[in-house]
């Protein structure tokens, strides 16, 4: 699959199959798809916890508004920003995560960003120093659904040429 297939083809998914595993290998390549990504300054301001026991994603799960579907995930993986570290802390997070949601969603795993959560809860849970900030928490699975692409917007509602307001026209 190349990158704009997975692009096309993620999904937020919301339910995971309780069965299914994860093989180490695949986590560790979605692990690595993050860590290579770029960041300003080459600063990397970024870490992330792996939540892989039932009772912390249980606990996860309540942390975020009660969104139970992220415990039946096989793994939860939590980004963090270190403010100390680059102005950007919370712009280089969501990058590199997007690189681990693309290739969860090669490897055919889904995932769904979650930013609904409260912070503090999710700091307690996971042992996150209080200086460091939460970015989003994304759930990893074996999908136990395939939901519908959503509507997007035309090109000419969102791109502008050179300047704001000349819509972009394709053709």
């Amino acid at each position: 699959m190349d990158v704009f297939e997975a692009i096309k083809k993620r999904r937020s998914i919301r339910r995971y199959k309780k069965d299914a595993k994860i093989p180490e290998e695949h986590l560790l390549k979605i692990l690595e798809a993050a860590r290579l990504a770029p960041s300003a300054g080459n600063r990397q301001p970024w870490r992330f916890v792996v939540v892989k026991d039932s009772e912390v994603k249980r606990k996860l799960a309540e942390a975020c508004n009660n969104q139970t579907f992220i415990a039946d995930a096989q793994v939860a993986i939590a980004a963090i920003g270190d403010p100390s570290a680059s102005r950007w802390f919370a712009q280089d997070p969501m990058i590199a995560v997007e690189h681990m949601v693309l290739e969860a969603t090669e490897l055919g795993y889904g995932t769904c960003w979650i930013g609904a959560f409260n912070e503090d809860a999710v700091k307690k849970v996971l042992n996150i120093p209080p200086e460091l900030k939460v970015v989003c928490v994304i759930p990893i699975g074996v999908p136990d659904e395939e939901p519908p692409a959503r509507p997007r917007k035309a090109i000419e509602e969102i791109f502008y040429l050179n300047k704001y307001g000349i819509p972009y026209k394709v053709g």
